[in-house]
Formats: structure tokens, sequence, C-alpha cells
């Protein structure tokens, strides 16, 4: 099972961004439509197969997010 809460994952990164799902559908050239499916369908983020395979494992998913800026200070550190 995916732990995360998707939708609500995104809705909070746009906000602290100052950005809409509009905003964010022009920035990676789909529409607001296909963005809104993709963040309301719990399935539609993580493969299914993947899934079943990790709960057959006794594994539950939980995404972490990263932000890039400080993954690129982490590797200047390096």
């Amino acid at each position: 099972m995916v732990k995360n809460n998707i939708e609500l994952d995104v809705k909070t990164k746009c906000i602290e961004q100052g950005k809409t799902q509009v905003n964010l559908a022009e920035e990676i050239e789909t529409t607001k439509a296909y963005v809104n499916r993709v963040i309301k369908k719990q399935d539609g983020v993580v493969n299914q197969t993947f899934v079943k395979m990790m709960e057959a494992l006794g594994y539950d998913i939980e995404l972490r997010y990263v932000e890039r800026n400080s993954l690129l200070r982490m590797v200047e550190r390096l």
C-alpha cells in the first residue's frame, strides 16, 4: 500500500510554491484535468505491480520528497 496521500502532498507543495494546478500543468506541458486525474487516483503514481510485489514481501511504500536544491548542496559538499 502506498502510505502517502498524493493529492494532499501535491496540493501542499503547490501552495508552498505559490502555484496552481493550472500553473503546474502548463509547466509540464499537460492539462489541468490530467494533473488532477493523476493526483486523485491513488494508484496513478506508483505502478500497481510494484505495489503488489512489495506487499508480497511484507512492505508498504512511502514516497519521500526531497527539494532538488538540497540535493545539489549535498553533492557540492562531497
